[in-house]
């Protein structure tokens, strides 16, 4: 008799409604949103230090000392939110394995999650341990955005009712999406290169800063924001057909359009007004709402991505 894993001997005596795991891989989306904020917050507020130990905060406590103030404070709320999204990121793979048609595509992105924030959580400790290097610093803002990247992925998918829309959409178009995604990645690259070399090193300005022409990574990283938007309203244009597909692409395109001008306000704003902290925090929470928005238009253009076979029937079979 073959083994069963802890997970296989639990989903043989009890499954989990569809509900259930619709609320898991909510709460992980929006707990690796927020920790794309906090993890701005740690650096804008000075307090990439505020731990000076890892993965201790201070010598052998975990929580930070009165004498460590309110930088200690805000770099362990910033590693709890780590603490939360294990939990929520466990939540998802248990309910995505103790469903009643187990689809096997939403458990390994399930556990891509997993590893993600396990990866993350090192490249964080060896952030403070090298002292805010800020090659390093942006590594970890980079994993963050791959673990943004499952979430999503793993949210969309449990919520679809059907492979897609009926209609069908042209090469172009497909291709065009595609395209998109790629410089919008570029674009979150320049804008880690543009913080690295800015003045928020995250505690002093002891801290090693990239050494790179802020200038000109500024200016590149503005061109890439104009190119994404141009590429967006392309494939806007490409999808006029009156068919469910299109308008649903149209749809998912108008509002990924909304965010991107919601963004490029907020840096033009921190560019002109000396680059504030608070704006550079919603900045980052920004560039995580971008990347969801254009993932979310990735996956309507391309649906059959991750999809794993039974997967939208299951979900219909148990709204």
């Amino acid at each position: 008799m073959a083994l069963k894993t802890p997970l296989g001997w639990a989903a043989s005596r009890w499954t989990l409604s569809t509900r259930a795991l619709r609320w898991a891989t909510t709460s992980a989306l929006i707990v690796s949103i927020i920790i794309v904020f906090t993890g701005g917050l740690v650096r804008v507020t000075g307090s990439g230090l505020g731990c000076p130990d890892w993965p201790t905060c201070e010598g052998s406590s975990l929580a930070p000392s009165a004498e460590l103030g309110i930088h200690g404070v805000i770099e362990f709320a910033n590693r709890l939110i780590t603490a939360v999204i294990v939990i929520a990121v466990g939540w998802v793979i248990i309910a995505a394995r103790l469903q009643k048609q187990h689809v096997r595509s939403v458990s390994r992105l399930a556990w891509s999650q997993f590893w993600l924030v396990i990866a993350n959580a090192i490249a964080g400790g060896i952030t403070v341990l090298v002292g805010l290097n800020p090659w390093v610093v942006a590594l970890h803002f980079v994993l963050a955005i791959a673990l943004l990247a499952t979430t999503t992925l793993t949210w969309h998918r449990v919520r679809e009712t059907r492979p897609g829309a009926e209609g069908t959409i042209s090469r172009g178009s497909a291709a065009l999406a595609w395209v998109l995604v790629a410089a919008t990645v570029a674009l979150i690259v320049f804008g880690t290169m543009v913080s690295g070399a800015g003045p928020h090193a995250g505690d002093s300005s002891d801290v090693p800063r990239m050494q790179l022409d802020w200038t000109t990574f500024t200016i590149i990283h503005g061109v890439l924001g104009a190119l994404v938007f141009a590429l967006t309203i392309a494939l806007l244009r490409a999808s006029r057909g009156t068919d469910a597909r299109a308008r649903l692409i149209r749809r998912r395109t108008m509002v990924f359009v909304v965010v991107l001008l919601a963004q490029g306000l907020v840096g033009l704003l921190q560019a002109v007004s000396g680059l504030p902290a608070a704006l550079v925090s919603f900045h980052l929470l920004g560039a995580a709402l971008v990347w969801v928005g254009v993932l979310r238009v990735l996956l309507d253009v391309r649906p059959a991505l991750f999809a794993g076979v039974g997967g939208s029937r299951q979900t219909a079979a148990d709204s």
